[in-house]
């Protein structure tokens, strides 16, 4: 009489017949897929730092003259001075956007993005200069602290009868949060600088 029971598999066996299961499949995490976006942005907003240095030069005179045309508020000789820069920062920046349509894009881009950077850290230099006349930590210029001579048109108004203010650069003309205009441009044009500095680097690394 045979034995019709099946044979009984050893641990042997089903070790050896065994298929292995795979692990499982581990979704990104929220952090992980939140970063790349992100990353994209910051990358792509250096790599076309010239056109947006030029859009917030242009921001920042039509912010100044806005300043002056509907709040009344009359710029001393510090705050044209701070002006020009952004006047030169948008030249520098629309030359560098015109010239990286040009086969010399890949070798210009660098030293406009350096160049952008010297000039936004000097217009942080000079707002914080201003800042610090307005806070009398130091003295301003002669011209605007009220020991210069008066412009050849203010004498003309003189002569007229009529009453001239000479805006003064020890004077904040306006604070909010406790900063000046002056206060608030050091801080912009600060961080102008190193978004332009790191533009600069961020063009070499791709160099190489």
């Amino acid at each position: 009489m045979t034995d019709t029971n099946p044979p009984v598999a050893t641990q042997i066996g089903l070790a050896s017949t065994e298929i292995p299961t795979a692990e499982p499949v581990r979704a990104p995490s929220p952090a992980a897929t939140e970063l790349a976006p992100k990353a994209w942005i910051v990358d792509m907003g250096l790599r076309w730092w010239p056109a947006i240095a030029f859009l917030v030069s242009a921001a920042m005179l039509a912010t100044a003259h806005a300043f002056e045309t509907f709040g009344k508020l009359a710029p001393c000789h510090l705050c044209l001075k701070q002006r020009e820069v952004y006047w030169v920062a948008g030249t520098i920046a629309l030359l560098a956007v015109v010239a990286d349509r040009t086969p010399l894009a890949a070798r210009v881009r660098r030293p406009f993005n350096l160049l952008l950077a010297a000039i936004f850290l000097y217009g942080a230099g000079l707002a914080a200069f201003h800042a610090g006349v307005e806070w009398k930590w130091w003295p301003g210029p002669t011209t605007c602290t009220g020991g210069g001579a008066a412009a050849a048109g203010d004498l003309v108004a003189m002569l007229k009868g009529g009453k001239v203010a000479i805006p003064q650069c020890d004077k904040a003309a306006w604070v909010f949060l406790g900063l000046s205009m002056a206060g608030w441009n050091a801080l912009a044009s600060l961080g102008f600088a190193v978004a332009s500095l790191t533009a600069g680097l961020r063009d070499t690394k791709v160099a190489k």
